[in-house]
């Protein structure tokens, strides 16, 4: 079954979800499945990382999401020619017939997590069958379409939550039953395995509960907006109307909800100290990380607080002045925004105390390790801004309101591994 012949007006109300042919590496070709995978594309942020993933194995798929060359142009026409290259060779290969793929990832922890990775019709946050919850930057959107336009692929899928706890999830926990296509351990700790649905009744069976459902996107908003910008510039019908997705149902799997930090470039510690000085409070803590994270915890469950790092010590700032923020958040939202840490971190920190734009990346970064934004702080000599994550409840209820978040307000996961199936637009 294809979407494609499908227009905007005839569209079902709820998720469409199709089959395709999955592009998956041939084992026998590559030093190991584990060795060819990735984080997504943007959890790569330190280099030594980009370089650990390139050297793991010569057809590592971060060669495809992040190519390295010196200009972005030369950077996508290496990515499109690495992956004919790697179709030619046969490293890549296409699956016989189109399938729906259930997708697993456990960990010694005790996560587990099965979702279903298909490509899902696109459509605009105003359908309310996809919700986005947070701002997206229109550079990352731009370099990310640029990419997708030269490969004519979806190289990793984002990750969407919904709340079903139906037929589609009983099909699913049949399937991860069966024996796998692929099962791997990546050297996070997590286990993947994957599994196919080419059955057409049992693929009618999902299709028709999922129709049923509206999503969250919980990681991947960049390349949500892309797939709707590429869709506006190729028309429908087309590929372009769907994109790659993975679909966990969260009342079987609840994702964990982390906070994305900030690392602020060329802003020293003491600088930014000074400049919250009568406006938060501010306390010097000398304690290890593990206890200034709960430190920052308590704090933030009686109202905003962030946790400054970099000159190595922890600098918690909590109970900012309530004319503050009545100056600086504005007023034309729900209280449940207005009252984010996010939000107060953007609109009152970044662009009224410290005058950082939040779009420019020569002096903001984005990161989701807590360990790495410190010891880059560190080593730059600038600010880094931690913060405890949202939880799950209020971002979904915001996104029902069609109410965005500020960008980079959350990270769910655990986020689908890069490099077990790809989808190529031509296929």
């Amino acid at each position: 079954m294809n979407s494609a012949g499908h227009s905007e007006a005839t569209a079902p109300r709820g998720l469409e979800l199709t089959p395709f042919r999955g592009l998956r590496y041939d084992p026998d070709r590559v030093g190991s499945l584990a060795a060819v995978t990735s984080p997504p594309y943007d959890v790569v942020v330190r280099p030594d990382g980009l370089h650990h993933l390139q050297d793991a194995d010569p057809y590592n798929i971060v060669r495809l999401i992040l190519p390295q060359a010196t200009t972005p142009s030369a950077r996508n026409e290496q990515a499109a020619d690495t992956l004919r290259r790697w179709l030619d060779e046969g490293v890549l290969t296409t699956d016989p017939v189109p399938a729906l793929y259930v997708y697993e990832q456990r960990h010694a922890d005790g996560m587990l997590q099965r979702g279903l990775i298909g490509t899902l019709r696109v459509s605009e946050p105003s359908a309310g069958v996809v919700l986005p919850h947070e701002d997206v930057m229109p550079h990352i959107v731009a370099d990310r379409a640029a990419l997708m336009r030269a490969t004519r692929a979806n190289l990793e899928p984002l990750l969407l939550t919904y709340r079903g706890d139906g037929t589609a999830a009983e099909i699913i926990e049949h399937s991860a039953g069966q024996d796998p296509l692929l099962s791997t351990t990546t050297e996070d700790g997590f286990s993947h395995r994957l599994w196919s649905i080419t059955d057409p009744a049992e693929v009618a069976r999902v299709q028709a509960d999922l129709a049923r459902n509206q999503a969250l996107i919980a990681d991947g908003h960049h390349r949500w907006a892309t797939y709707l910008r590429l869709r506006a510039e190729h028309g429908s019908p087309g590929p372009w109307d769907d994109g790659l997705v993975l679909l966990v149902d969260t009342a079987r799997y609840p994702l964990r909800v982390r906070a994305i930090h900030r690392l602020l470039h060329g802003l020293p510690v003491a600088e930014a100290l000074a400049a919250v000085e009568g406006l938060f409070r501010v306390r010097r803590l000398e304690v290890p990380l593990d206890r200034a994270l709960d430190a920052l915890a308590d704090a933030s469950a009686e109202g905003n607080a962030f946790l400054l790092a970099g000159d190595g010590a922890f600098h918690l700032l909590d109970r900012p002045d309530p004319a503050l923020l009545a100056r600086t958040v504005p007023a034309d939202r729900p209280q449940a925004w207005r009252t984010l840490d996010a939000t107060v971190l953007h609109a009152t920190l970044l662009d009224q105390v410290w005058h950082i734009p939040e779009d420019d990346p020569t002096r903001i970064a984005y990161i989701h390790d807590t360990a790495a934004t410190i010891e880059k702080a560190e080593r730059d000599a600038g600010t880094a801004v931690l913060l405890h994550p949202v939880r799950e409840e209020v971002v979904r209820d915001l996104a029902r309101q069609g109410v965005t978040m500020p960008r980079k307000s959350t990270s769910f996961g655990p986020k689908p591994a890069s490099g077990l199936v790809l989808r190529a637009l031509d296929l």
